[in-house]
């Protein structure tokens, strides 16, 4: 396929690049700044955006494309307000461009706590997590009621805390609903779990828990 990401010089957006590579995707990358992007390869195009709140320099990346992926997401508590406003522009260029299939990570205290959690993550850590970085959920709140309203084929990946750790494949997932009895999962993972859901179908507006 023909790919574009968003947040690609990101610890889950570079993952999602090298992968897509591997795997013999032509990909697209959106940075900011191409400086900060090391990675280099024939099936390779790097575009550069200064910011992802207008839908017109992102078109020009989603030509062509067959599907996009964002790995867009605050990396501080200053960041909220960072990933509903990219990924409101991001939504405007892939309609403008024909683009269904969208892919974007999130994060596993947006959703329900699932069945078959544990008494101390539904009565002390999920609270607590969503109390202290509360912003930041909302944040990602709202970028996923304005992906639900659009009119794409979306999946929203959401995996707990992140860790940079190799690639596993040895993940769960689960679709409607969050994984329960998660700790964390490795970036490189996400990633892995983000381009399997391109080709999933039973995906397609759905919510995607996923964790070790």
């Amino acid at each position: 396929m023909k790919l574009t990401v968003f947040g690609a010089s990101g610890g889950i957006g570079g993952e999602v690049v090298r992968q897509a590579l591997d795997a013999g995707h032509t990909v697209t990358a959106v940075v900011r700044d191409a400086a900060r992007f090391e990675a280099r390869h024939a099936r390779l195009t790097v575009c550069t955006v200064a910011g992802l709140s207008d839908p017109g320099p992102l078109r020009p990346a989603l030509e062509g494309s067959d599907a996009a992926l964002s790995g867009i997401g605050p990396r501080r508590r200053r960041d909220a307000g960072v990933a509903s406003a990219a990924t409101r522009a991001i939504l405007a260029a892939l309609a403008d461009c024909g683009v269904r299939r969208f892919v974007a990570v999130s994060a596993a205290p947006v959703g329900a706590i699932p069945e078959g959690e544990s008494w101390p993550m539904r009565r002390v850590a999920y609270p607590l997590i969503r109390a202290v970085l509360r912003d930041i959920y909302a944040d990602l709140a709202v970028m996923e009621e304005e992906i639900r309203d659009s009119p794409t084929d979306w999946t929203v990946v959401r995996p707990p805390r992140l860790l940079d750790k190799p690639l596993t494949g040895g993940y769960r997932t689960a679709i409607g609903t969050n994984v329960p009895r998660a700790g964390s999962i490795s970036r490189a993972d996400v990633a892995h779990a983000m381009l399997a859901v391109l080709d999933d179908p039973a995906t397609i507006r759905q919510a995607v828990g996923v964790a070790r």
